[in-house]
């Protein structure tokens, strides 16, 4: 600094020479002279979006910064009658800056009237735009005397930074935990009644980058701590608590390994289903990895769920591309399946990803195993067990074709009391399938899925059908509806669902959903033949540290009928509650 000071003092009365006898500056001068402000960049497209959190393809060099407000327009063109509801006069919805790299940044939605899709179209307000011309005016009109370059860096910039606090990014330490105590009642009905009583406990988490490090722990828990049953009778609502997830896992982008622990997906190969259990991985270059993992499979919605069975084995992985162009993904790997500690099958799999921005994607899985032999059974050779093919085509932000291709060599083992809730139709629709699923204006989605199943022991193919459609924000409620109508026809099972849901929600404050249908099947893998159900869930905060929910299940009509109460109070803590606090008051 003080070589800067000295160079400054001397050259000081050569500057004053200059400024009395200097000459009319010369055309080649002239590219010293101040240029015009910068054009601003006002609009940007949303490239991705994951709940409240929207990818957008512009950050720093565009001028946003952490706390930039963006907003999503109507369309002035649409007529009256086509033009959706907005938060304001002319205003769909209003986000802000949370994260901004080089040429990309994260914004939170902080009010919104629809759903933000990709593609569309973000600018920024008035004020903004003002500030940003004028910010680039005084950047631009400045005149220094001279230049001095520095081989590490400018002093006077480090000085300035240096004044600046930093605060941690805004996915560091962010941590959302809620753990509760849940009591549970089932009544059974009819002659066999009966009534059990349990005790769990029940978490939910969302705590990224723990203390700085690469660790995060995401997912919902609910398990037993005692019960009093004196029958072993499951109801939909604890099949359905199997079948979340929660898992502490590392990710690191400068590291060579990554981890994982609890009930997870296994990244690189989904195909597997969820494990009790773990992964390992070693990135032998930024495009490969190699690992192992293994566990048990507790998912009832698994093709071959069996509470004894254990599965672990090997993968490598190979992927390039980028989001915003061509992508790829290739897993390939091989492992067993144990039924306790005996041996049930070796498998080799493998599942590829292609995708094109958000306008392609093609995904297959196949699995290759040799199953035991049962005692008294024909021996099943080395052959293809399941392979599952997707193709998506999206070409319009609303519109989506889908076309599917399914088969499974093996009886299937999942839960038969999970078909109306449509968990299981990526099983019940087999052969091939296609689809659609369009966005009308209103809220309205209608989907549909429409094709023919077949195998080497049918005498005729047979005819899949499942449509539905779901409408959100009604009549400015917050309400959601969804309904659907299946029927299927496949080697294993045939039959018919109807099922129908309405939710609200309130921020993370407040939900509410009540899901109901019937499920007639006929199958060879059960004696039941469906019924009705319904199941009612209700979630609030007490205050800043509580939280209650409640929950009714009732089942009539099949082998199974019964009713369930479940009551859970608990406490929760979120440490960034403040700033969100803060930044919806703003908003308001």
């Amino acid at each position: 600094m003080k070589r800067v000071l000295l160079l400054l003092a001397i050259s000081a009365p050569a500057w004053s020479q200059q400024g009395s006898d200097a000459p009319a500056p010369s055309a080649s001068a002239s590219s010293t002279l101040p240029s015009a402000p910068a054009p601003v960049r006002s609009e940007f497209h949303v490239r991705y979006v994951n709940g409240d959190s929207v990818y957008i393809d512009g950050g720093r060099e565009a001028g946003l910064a952490e706390g930039t407000k963006v907003v999503l327009k109507q369309n002035p063109s649409a007529a009256d009658s086509t033009k959706e509801q907005g938060v304001e006069p002319g205003v769909l919805a209003r986000l802000t800056v949370v994260a901004v790299a080089t040429t990309s940044a994260v914004c939170q939605v902080t009010a919104s009237s629809r759903e933000i899709a990709v593609g569309d179209t973000l600018t920024l307000p008035d004020d903004e735009i003002a500030n940003e011309v004028a910010k680039n005016a005084l950047g631009n009109t400045r005149v220094y005397p001279m230049v001095v370059s520095f081989n590490l860096g400018d002093p006077l910039d480090e000085e300035v930074r240096e004044s600046i606090p930093r605060p941690p990014l805004p996915e560091i330490n962010q941590a959302r935990f809620r753990i509760g105590f849940d009591l549970s009642t089932l009544r059974g009905l009819g002659a066999q009644g009966f009534t059990s009583t349990t005790l769990g406990v029940v978490a939910r988490a969302n705590i990224t980058r723990l203390n700085g490090t690469y660790w995060n722990l995401d997912g919902y828990w609910r398990g037993r701590v005692e019960s009093t049953s004196p029958a072993a009778q499951a109801s939909i609502q604890d099949l359905i608590n199997r079948t979340y997830q929660m898992a502490l896992t590392y990710i690191n982008p400068q590291a060579r390994w990554t981890a994982g622990v609890g009930r997870l997906y296994l990244p690189w190969a989904s195909s597997l289903e969820v494990l009790d259990g773990g992964y390992f991985g070693w990135r032998a270059s930024p495009a490969n990895t190699v690992g192992v993992f293994g566990g048990s499979t507790p998912d009832p919605t698994a093709w071959n769920y069996n509470p004894r069975r254990k599965i672990g084995g090997a993968f490598f992985n190979t992927e390039g591309g980028d989001f915003e162009g061509w992508r790829h993904s290739t897993t390939i790997g091989g492992g067993v399946d144990l039924l306790g500690w005996n041996v049930d099958k070796p498998f080799v799999f493998t599942q590829n990803d292609i995708s094109y921005k958000h306008f392609f994607s093609l995904y297959h899985a196949m699995q290759i195993d040799h199953p035991s032999p049962n005692p008294g059974m024909p021996t099943v050779g080395t052959g293809i067990g399941q392979s599952f093919l997707s193709m998506r085509v999206q070409p319009a932000t609303r519109v989506a074709f889908e076309l599917t291709h399914t088969y499974f060599r093996d009886v299937p083992t999942y839960d038969p009391a999970l078909v109306g809730t449509g968990l299981l139709d990526k099983y019940l629709f087999q052969g091939v399938n296609g689809g659609a699923r369009v966005q009308f204006p209103e809220h309205v989605t209608g989907y549909f899925s429409v094709g023919k199943s077949s195998t080497s022991s049918d005498t005729r193919a047979s005819w899949n059908t499942m449509v539905g459609a779901s409408m959100s924000s009604i009549w400015k409620t917050g309400l959601t509806v969804d309904a659907r109508y299946a029927r299927f026809d496949s080697a294993f099972a045939a039959g018919t669902y109807r099922m129908a849901s309405v939710s609200r929600d309130l921020n993370d404050r407040f939900h509410l959903s009540l899901q109901g249908g019937r499920q007639s099947f006929g199958s060879a893998l059960t004696k039941d033949r469906g019924g009705y159900f319904t199941n009612l869930l209700f979630e609030t905060d007490l205050g800043s540290r509580y939280f209650f929910d409640s929950t009714f299940t009732t089942q009539r009509g099949g082998l199974e009928q019964y009713n369930q109460w479940s009551t859970t109070i608990g406490i929760r803590f979120d440490n960034r509650a403040r700033e969100r606090k803060a930044a919806h008051d703003t908003q308001r």
